[in-house]
């Protein structure tokens, strides 16, 4: 966790209220003090594909897991059931 992060606990329903959409994932980064390579390190995920997600392109849902997870929030916060029913060429393929 980078040294300039928030260590307070994100509400699961403030977290669930703004995340639908995955846009608001940059909020909720920022809101814990990571930039997008550090979150990038700290999930394993690229950049470019946080960012993607960030900007509504993917939202696999074992990549919301791994941002949920690193960013201690629950799963339920950013996986939800509408991203699960998406059509699968919305979701790319890890």
């Amino acid at each position: 966790m980078p040294q300039n992060a928030n260590r307070k606990p994100f509400s699961e329903l403030a977290a669930t209220e703004v995340a639908p959409d995955h846009s608001a994932l940059r909020a909720i980064r920022e809101t814990r003090g990571y930039s997008i390579e550090e979150l990038s390190l700290t999930c394993g995920l690229s950049s470019n594909e946080i960012a993607d997600i960030e900007n509504g392109k993917d939202a696999d849902p074992s990549k919301l897991r791994r941002i949920a997870s690193a960013l201690r929030l629950p799963e339920s916060a950013l996986v939800t059931p509408a991203v699960l029913m998406q059509p699968a060429e919305n979701r790319s393929v890890s």
